[in-house]
């Protein structure tokens, strides 16, 4: 059998990022950057009172207190968005809003609060005159020009997956539009005649198709755009239409689900095999031992088990990291938790991924699975919030074993 790394290294070699387009900034959420963003202004793009108060110059109120207050002839009044064309002179001070430009001259901010102005109704003009209880230094309560960016500044690098607060730094610096990889097309279907959708009432020897909804969320929360393309029964020629919409769909990968054993009713392969080329591996893996990988007219294809857990596993393993090639980022290992085990578990020597519940105990993370291990028990996936990773070769542990975990949410 193929060890998880050697098949998720022979899969990665055949799988190419995919070509740059520019998108819209509206459009752009979870793609990923082809090229460095930099900052072609500054931020703030000029100085600015992070108060709603009186733009003043330090010197003059050094001393302030109450007992010994400091009154300034107020000359301007500065709301956000607005210029400002004043310029302050000793003894002077002008009222200004949170956002609005600092005037030349000023170099602080006093808060509102610490004056006498009490007058704070929208619409109060500003008063001839103000009384300020205590001193500033420069610089307080102003924002700088360039604070949190200079022009020129390297803001986000290629291969940076677009979050919402990255979207809103970039309308902030003036960026209507990015390069980004293309999101890949996935073709997903199941394969059986045992297979129901969900609106189906069921009938002797059907069960409802869980896979195609499951693939299709992991893929849409993976960055890729989903074509579904339902269920495909067990038929050649169903079969071969079926490959034929993914090509007329454009897709960048084929995922199914069952159909492509061995089996006297699972012809996925030898459709494949006819226009393309299909190897079929045994990944020293559990759950999700069989995998099939290949090529429908030159698009690559993974078939996935049936079996639900088993497709879910095959997809967090081998079809996430393909979606993440072909946006152009960086292969991102899952992250890993060291837990310990509150209870002994067995494996049958294979890489196994276990579902499991992990929770605090005494301030050490431990780990208690969730109920049966079988590949088509979908509810122990649905409670557990961790994947145990038991290790190739080993076959049991005992309680208070160390060992990873991934965490799922």
């Amino acid at each position: 059998m193929l060890s998880v790394k050697e098949a998720q290294k022979r899969i990665l070699s055949h799988i190419k990022p995919l070509e740059v387009v520019t998108v819209p900034l509206s459009q752009v959420i979870g793609g990923v950057l082809a090229e460095d963003i930099i900052a072609e202004t500054p931020l703030p793009p000029f100085d600015n009172s992070s108060m709603d108060g009186f733009a003043v110059i330090a010197t003059d109120l050094e001393g302030a207190s109450p007992d010994t207050p400091r009154t300034l002839k107020v000359v301007a009044d500065i709301p956000a968005g607005h210029p400002v064309e004043v310029t302050l002179r000793s003894g002077q001070a002008a009222r200004i809003m949170t956002g609005a430009p600092v005037p030349s001259g000023a170099d602080a901010v006093i808060p509102v609060e610490d004056t006498d102005f009490n007058q704070r109704d929208p619409g109060a003009p500003p008063p001839d005159a103000v009384t300020c209880y205590r001193p500033v230094t420069p610089g307080e309560n102003i924002r700088p020009r360039g604070q949190d960016v200079q022009a020129g500044e390297h803001i986000l690098p290629a291969g940076h997956a677009l979050r919402p607060q990255d979207i809103g730094f970039l309308a902030m610096l003036g960026v209507t539009q990015v390069k980004i990889h293309r999101r890949p097309r996935v073709a997903i279907f199941s394969s059986g005649d045992e297979l129901l959708p969900p609106d189906a009432p069921l009938v002797p020897g059907k069960v409802h198709d869980a896979n195609s909804y499951t693939l299709r969320a992991l893929v849409e929360t993976s960055g890729g755009e989903a074509i579904p393309l339902g269920i495909v029964a067990d038929e050649r020629e169903a079969v071969r239409h079926v490959l034929e919409q993914a090509v007329t769909h454009r897709a960048d990968l084929i995922l199914s689900s069952a159909g492509v054993s061995v089996g006297a009713f699972d012809y996925i392969r030898g459709v494949i095999e006819s226009d393309g080329q299909l190897d079929f591996w045994r990944v020293n893996m559990r759950p999700g031992k069989p995998l099939a990988f290949g090529k429908y007219r030159d698009i690559p294809f993974i078939g996935l088990p049936g079996n639900p857990v088993s497709a879910f596993m095959g997809f967090e393993v081998f079809v996430r990291p393909i979606l993440e090639k072909m946006s152009g980022r960086e292969i991102q290992a899952r992250p890993r938790r060291r837990v310990r085990l509150g209870e002994p578990v067995a494996s049958d020597g294979r890489e196994s991924y276990l579902r499991a519940i992990v929770r605090e105990e005494d301030g050490t993370p431990t780990a208690y699975l969730t109920g049966h291990q079988g590949s088509g028990n979908l509810r122990s996936l649905v409670q557990a919030n961790a994947l145990l990773i038991i290790p190739a070769g080993v076959k049991s542990l005992p309680t208070g074993t160390e060992i990873d975990a991934w965490l799922l949410s």
